[in-house]
């Protein structure tokens, strides 16, 4: 019986990750689309909607102790528990990271364009894409799909560098640019951000369901 209500409690668990992961996911999409308008209303949506992450975070990390404390898991259960109470860590970080983006747009529309945004749109879909599959591998055990985040991870990082170019030669040859091109590449540093996160998702996934450790097989492979 007790089995079962932690699997209950476990299933109730997954479901405010993924509600959770949602709303990072929402607001990181908001704030690239406030830039890419130049919409100080869609910002500023991002910059003062910080409440429902962070009461999610707290209300998850309450969860996990609950199930932690009440039912001593071991083993596989353990691993889930650990993984949740990462992967919310994650996800609060993301919802941060969007923070970040909104202030970093609003500075970057007080000036005039400096290039048509491609590359950053890219990125944030690839960041979002990543984070959506990773927590998407956490509810299934998917480990094929988690390992697939895990490859996702070098276009990001190609695009931030392509972004990084790019401006820099904008910044050679107008020194007006330079405030707004800065901005730019801290928003890409960013979505390379969010991507790692994703990562690190993917990462406990894998450890969660086999036990495996890959987080260091990555950081060699860089």
């Amino acid at each position: 019986m007790e089995r079962i209500h932690f699997q209950q409690e476990l299933e109730t668990l997954k479901e405010r990750l993924l509600a959770m992961g949602g709303l990072a996911e929402d607001r990181v999409r908001t704030a690239v689309q406030g830039l890419v308008e130049r919409d100080s209303d869609l910002i500023d949506e991002v910059l003062n909607g910080d409440t429902p992450v962070n009461e999610l975070h707290i209300e998850i990390d309450d969860l996990c102790l609950k199930l932690l404390a009440l039912h001593s898991p071991m083993a596989a259960d353990l691993r889930a528990v650990m993984a949740a109470i990462k992967i919310n860590s994650d996800l609060e970080r993301v919802g941060d990271m969007a923070v970040n983006i909104g202030e970093a747009a609003r500075r970057y529309i007080s000036h005039p364009p400096v290039k048509k945004l491609m590359d950053i749109p890219r990125m944030a879909t690839t960041a979002q894409r990543m984070l959506r599959e990773a927590l998407d591998s956490y509810v299934r055990g998917d480990i094929p799909l988690a390992q697939r985040v895990l490859d996702q991870d070098d276009e990001l990082d190609t695009l931030k560098t392509q972004v990084f170019r790019e401006l820099l030669t904008y910044m050679l040859q107008d020194t007006a640019t330079i405030e707004p091109a800065l901005d730019l590449i801290l928003i890409s540093r960013h979505l390379e951000r969010i991507g790692d996160h994703a990562t690190n998702i993917a990462e406990d996934v894998i450890f969660m369901v086999s036990g495996r450790d890959v987080r260091h097989q990555a950081a060699d492979a860089h």
